[in-house]
């Protein structure tokens, strides 16, 4: 016999006890076999149905805030770090120094080049290919060549300023080119990437061009050929195309028994700024019986108002005068994810990007089990 179990009772267990001391429900239990009679498999249209994608905030190209409902805690990650270590970018790999009398070592300073996320033209950028290594298989690996590798240029001399007054003390007045920033960085194409990288906008160039690279005095200069190429997180940090890629479950905040008064001001100051707010009691719910603001009429009581600004800092447990009155959970299939790029590629576009990365996993992992079965 199936046991259709109650919406009530589904909307139950996809809800995260939290407690002031403890975290309740914590474990997924829809899948077969966990409720007696109950028919938990997966069906594509029931996931199809309940399955929802909505964007919050897109404040620019950089950053973006928004929420899937409906899918497990797997999918969700798996999402989370294909956009860390997966989805390939363009980064300075490797640093010819022909000169370097500057104070930071050149392997310090390498490693500072590398980690300057750079643009440029999103098809020229897509038209690259891969440059192979060399490997313990294949000792040569590809060569520098338009198609696989982009060359940049850093040259630079710092020299005194005639012109400065003899009591200024500013480096950046006294001297030129006393700070190296990676503006200063020259794009120089080869081949194909004249019109695959087209000026001014479609260049390869730092994200941004204020990133302090080093300091220079009088006599010093860097004289640097770097070449850049493909590559995904996984390999280096300096190919996430993210700076930060995370989620958060929704918070859920039940009031159970009203929260009236000076109570109902001190409840909304336990929670960030616009999550609780104040209305007053109508004289209609003062005149309800049973429904706890009898006498209460024209006071504030608190209400839920955005809980997606919520913390869960669990700051209102602690207070004696809210016990029993109000309950803290996290929906456990409502995802909000937060992508701040590095500028390479806009945040909702790496997350498209994602999706079709884990997309082809899927099909190359089908492939390989109809493999196993024959």
């Amino acid at each position: 016999m199936v046991v259709n179990p109650s919406q009530q009772e589904l909307d139950r267990r996809k809800i995260i006890g939290v407690n002031a001391e403890t975290v309740t429900n914590v474990s997924s239990t829809d899948f077969p076999g966990h409720y007696p009679g109950e028919d938990s498999s997966w069906d594509l249209q029931e996931f199809k149905d309940s399955f929802r994608a909505e964007f919050h905030s897109f404040p620019n190209p950089h950053d973006c805030t928004f929420s899937l409902i409906g899918i497990d805690a797997s999918v969700a990650n798996a999402f989370r770090r294909i956009l860390l270590a997966e989805i390939p970018t363009l980064a300075i790999e490797f640093v010819f120094v022909n000169n370097n009398t500057s104070i930071v070592q050149d392997e310090v300073l390498a490693q500072r080049l590398g980690l300057v996320p750079l643009t440029g033209s999103k098809e020229g950028l897509a038209w690259l290919k891969w440059f192979q290594k060399p490997t313990e298989e294949d000792s040569i690996g590809s060569s520098p060549s338009d198609y696989n590798t982009v060359v940049l240029k850093l040259q630079t001399k710092c020299t005194r300023n005639k012109d400065a007054a003899e009591d200024q003390d500013d480096p950046t007045k006294l001297y030129h080119n006393a700070h190296v920033y990676a503006s200063m960085l020259t794009y120089h194409p080869e081949g194909r990437q004249h019109t695959l990288f087209p000026a001014p906008d479609g260049v390869i160039r730092p994200v941004n061009p204020d990133i302090l690279l080093a300091k220079l005095r009088p006599g010093q200069e860097i004289d640097i050929e770097m070449h850049c190429i493909k590559g995904i997180g996984a390999d280096h940090a300096k190919f996430s195309p993210v700076a930060t890629a995370t989620y958060r479950l929704l918070p859920t905040i039940d009031i159970i028994r009203p929260i009236v008064g000076k109570d109902a001001e001190k409840f909304a100051r336990c929670f960030p700024r616009g999550v609780i707010g104040l209305e007053d009691v109508t004289e209609q719910e003062a005149q309800q019986e049973g429904s706890g603001y009898e006498g209460h009429e024209g006071q504030k009581k608190a209400v839920v108002r955005d809980v997606m600004r919520d913390m869960v800092s669990r700051e209102c447990l602690r207070h004696e005068e809210f016990k029993d009155k109000v309950k803290l959970g996290r929906k456990r299939d409502h995802f909000i994810f937060t992508v701040e790029s590095t500028g390479q590629k806009d945040s909702d576009e790496l997350f498209l990007e994602s999706v079709r990365i884990l997309k082809k996993k899927c099909e190359r992992l089908k492939v390989d089990l109809e493999n196993v079965i024959r």
